[in-house]
């Protein structure tokens, strides 16, 4: 079973909603504005996210899964904190006279208590990827950097306390990993069902994990990562796109890669061996670790994450937890 929710039950959280903080004034510029909206955007879908994964499960359930006592009641704190960044931000856009954009409909593909706090460690780090990818279109915007990193600090302590939960490390890696605009608003939009206002930003051609398979790949069940079932370097992924969708033309036998971004490291490349039509394998570079996104690219290497963006990515990006 998977749980679409596509609207949040406020009152049964066990928080009230704090007030969003007042903001000094100052009037938006375009590119303050798109990471204003994109950000938004991704607090509508955490919101919707963590209050399902409250709603959905009991106390019980959750303590039968192996999370320790008061685990769903901060899981609607965390929900509670997402709705303060939701009220705050559409506050900020419509103090500037600008729409705020609007709920989605969304599908989680969960079915128990496991396989949510393993879907959220996933979606919160595109999250802090987000916010961290943000951080230079707003530098000439003090008010609105401190603010966005006070938001991105918080959405990385959830991440802790899940992932501490599921018996995992919760600071596994030095350094998290920042997302562009694009890659970060076509991660999120795999969980959209439908949008009123869907962002200005470009959906690229898909691109997926074959193996493991999922949903081994996207659920970390309590103790996996601890007891090394987690794929890592050396390991070899499979992956499947659609050769068609792509919006140049590339030659059958042309060589392809698959693009690893991962923390503040360099982007490493790996060759990716057809298997089959839209399909290949390629191997996980040494130092990937952590939460990674791989894209499909004919670059076989010195691309970085602005320029994989820009103009070198054929198909993805898709996430992949390492540890």
């Amino acid at each position: 079973m998977r749980f679409a929710t596509t609207s949040v039950a406020l009152g049964l959280l066990p928080l009230i909603f704090a007030a969003p903080a007042p903001l000094q004034k100052r009037a938006l510029s375009a590119s303050d504005t798109s990471v204003l909206q994109l950000a938004l955007f991704l607090e509508h879908l955490e919101l919707n996210l963590y209050t399902g994964g409250y709603v959905n499960f009991t106390d019980a359930q959750y303590t039968a899964a192996g999370f320790p006592a008061g685990f769903r009641d901060n899981v609607g704190v965390i929900a509670s904190h997402e709705s303060t960044h939701q009220l705050t931000i559409m506050s900020i856009l419509a103090a500037n006279g600008v729409t705020p954009v609007p709920n989605c409909t969304y599908k989680f593909p969960y079915n128990s208590p496991q396989s949510f706090v393993a879907l959220a460690n996933m979606i919160t780090s595109v999250g802090i990827g987000a916010y961290l990818g943000g951080a230079v279109p707003l530098m000439d915007n003090p008010t609105l950097l401190t603010s966005a990193s006070s938001i991105l600090t918080v959405e990385a302590r959830h991440d802790s306390y899940l992932r501490a939960g599921a018996i995992a490390s919760p600071f596994p890696i030095p350094f998290d990993t920042a997302l562009s605009a694009v890659f970060a608003y076509n991660l999120a939009s795999q969980f959209v069902v439908s949008c009123p206002q869907p962002l200005p930003i470009i959906l690229l051609p898909k691109l997926s994990i074959t193996t493991p398979l999922p949903p081994a790949n996207a659920t970390v069940v309590t103790g996996a990562i601890a007891a090394g079932m987690m794929p890592g370097e050396g390991d070899v992924l499979g992956f499947a796109f659609d050769p068609k969708t792509f919006f140049v033309s590339v030659a059958p036998n042309a060589p392809l890669y698959i693009a690893f971004i991962n923390q503040a490291s360099p982007t490493a490349f790996a060759p990716l061996k057809m298997t089959g039509a839209g399909m290949g394998t390629a191997t996980v570079p040494k130092g990937v670790s952590g939460v990674a996104f791989a894209v499909l690219t004919t670059f076989s290497g010195g691309l970085d994450t602005n320029q994989l963006t820009q103009f070198g990515t054929l198909a993805g990006p898709v996430e992949i937890v390492f540890s």
